[in-house]
């Protein structure tokens, strides 16, 4: 069983920067295509980033090159370094982690709280 562990989370001040880690654990790390998504109060889960082994990762359209996500397969982790971070990027960060091998497989973690102050 794929389980996710997220941490790195917390509170910050508008322009400040946190590391979000996810650990790996259950499967083959490099069978998965891994991710960030946010979800706010109200509003739907959405993508902040992904990254899948020997493609160029994808970010949301709102990160405007603040953020970067990266993997470390020794470490089986996967990391969202945000920078310049803003209230409306406030919400809980999940983990994704999707199988890209056999048949398709979808796995979160429980996530981490992430609240920018102004």
């Amino acid at each position: 069983q794929v389980q996710l562990v997220e941490s790195g989370g917390g509170l910050v001040q508008a322009g400040g920067s946190l590391r979000l880690s996810c650990k790996f654990s259950g499967d083959i790390f490099t069978g998965y295509s891994m991710g960030w998504y946010r979800q706010a109060p109200g509003r739907q889960r959405e993508l902040v980033a992904s990254i899948t082994r020997g493609s160029s990762p994808n970010y949301g359209d709102f990160v405007r090159d603040r953020f970067r996500i990266s993997r470390d397969g020794a470490r089986m982790t996967v990391y969202l370094q945000m920078n310049s971070l803003k209230p409306e990027d406030t919400g809980v960060y999940y983990c994704n982690a999707q199988r890209i091998v056999g048949l398709p497989e979808t796995y979160w973690g429980q996530g981490t709280q992430v609240t920018v102050s102004s």
